[in-house]
């Protein structure tokens, strides 16, 4: 009786320190998705996010993260992406984002009718020079106005390890 109980005690000691151990990892990762109202995007309507940057030294991947609906007439969707860097002006950059081809069909990861897609904007991993509050805008810029099948759209900013 006495092995099983030092045999249960190791195992519950064992578990807590390995539960330890990823609780107190840091999580680097900010995201935030603004839903579409009525899944019909205005050129006027703008998916918004503030994050803090603490660290200057670090590199980071940004993310756009779009959820549109099998109906989405198009094979991808022009964005205008604004930064606001802490104390300064939005400044924009254009962006096309593919979502899928007719050979292959939707990017992406699919549920019923519903796609989901990640995709990153920064070629290489990119550095925050000043700390503060950044902010994002984004809005379409594709000809149709309401963009119609649209259901989500933000921001996903990762910290790479160290």
């Amino acid at each position: 009786m006495s092995t099983s109980f030092k045999s249960n005690n190791i195992s519950y000691t064992l578990i807590v320190a390995v539960i330890f151990f990823f609780s107190c990892k840091q999580l680097d990762l900010f995201e935030k998705n603004n839903p579409i109202p009525n899944h019909s995007w205005s050129s006027r309507y703008s998916s918004n996010a503030q994050f803090l940057i603490t660290d200057t030294n670090a590199v980071y991947n940004i993310f756009i993260i779009l959820r549109h609906t099998d109906a989405y007439k198009y094979n991808n969707i022009w964005l205008n992406i604004g930064i606001k860097v802490p104390k300064d002006t939005m400044q924009f950059k254009k962006i096309n984002l593919v979502l899928g081809d007719d050979s292959k069909g939707w990017d992406g990861t699919g549920m019923g009718d519903i796609w989901y897609v990640k995709r990153r904007i920064n070629n290489q991993p990119y550095k925050f020079k000043k700390s503060g509050v950044y902010e994002f805008s984004i809005f379409n810029i594709m000809r149709d106005d309401p963009l119609l099948e649209i259901m989500s759209v933000g921001i996903c900013v990762e910290k790479l390890g160290q």
